[in-house]
């Protein structure tokens, strides 16, 4: 079994897409005439494995967000749930707070995916890459100019291997021109690295 979690941040971002944002969760702006996050949720339906999906953010529950999710748990056979943050925790802090939850049922991977990233979700190779490699973390990259590169997080990869040898969010400086497509394949063991990060830090914010 797979899960699946689709980011979609809180009102407080978007602030680009204003006035619009302000009547529309940009989760639900449409993008090819469906909204953002349609089109992650029938990328992982596509997926057998994938059982079930959640999407997380720390929007107040409303009649559009509520109605799309009702909507697309009738098309696509899968059960969907919002779980909503308490405040804005950040990628690995709303993983790390509903843990709990993620883990429940022992799924062999999650894939998280950033719910402001619009293209091909190759979500099929990613998972045949991340099971042949027996490897606990699966970044998806892709090529960018040199000029474009340092707005996003960049990836110095092995190129036999495909191995992260070194990553930098946004650098200063021009460091490699593969970048992190903000889609990722994780294991289960991703919550002990979280929670090592946050006894090193002495932070209790993500606790359930």
């Amino acid at each position: 079994m797979i899960k699946g979690v689709i980011l979609i941040g809180g009102p407080q971002k978007g602030t680009r897409f204003r006035p619009l944002s302000f009547d529309l969760p940009k989760p639900l702006f449409p993008v090819a005439g469906y909204p953002i996050i349609y089109h992650h949720i029938h990328a992982l339906s596509q997926i057998e494995s994938v059982k079930e999906i959640f999407i997380m953010g720390f929007y107040q529950p409303n009649e559009d967000l509520n109605r799309f999710i009702v909507n697309a748990q009738t098309e696509f056979k899968i059960p969907i749930r919002y779980l909503q943050e308490y405040k804005s925790l950040g990628t690995g802090g709303g993983i790390y707070h509903f843990r709990d939850v993620l883990r429940s049922g022992n799924p062999k991977a999650i894939f998280v995916l950033n719910g402001d990233t619009a293209g091909d979700f190759p979500l099929n190779a990613m998972l045949d890459f991340h099971l042949k490699s027996n490897c606990s973390f699966t970044i998806l990259g892709t090529e960018a100019t040199e000029n474009q590169s340092v707005n996003y997080g960049c990836i110095v990869e092995d190129k036999q291997t495909h191995e992260v040898l070194h990553y930098v969010e946004k650098p200063e400086n021009y460091v490699s021109s593969l970048i992190n497509c903000g889609i990722y394949l994780l294991s289960l063991e991703i919550f002990d690295y979280i929670r090592d990060e946050l006894t090193k830090n002495n932070s209790t914010d993500y606790s359930t």
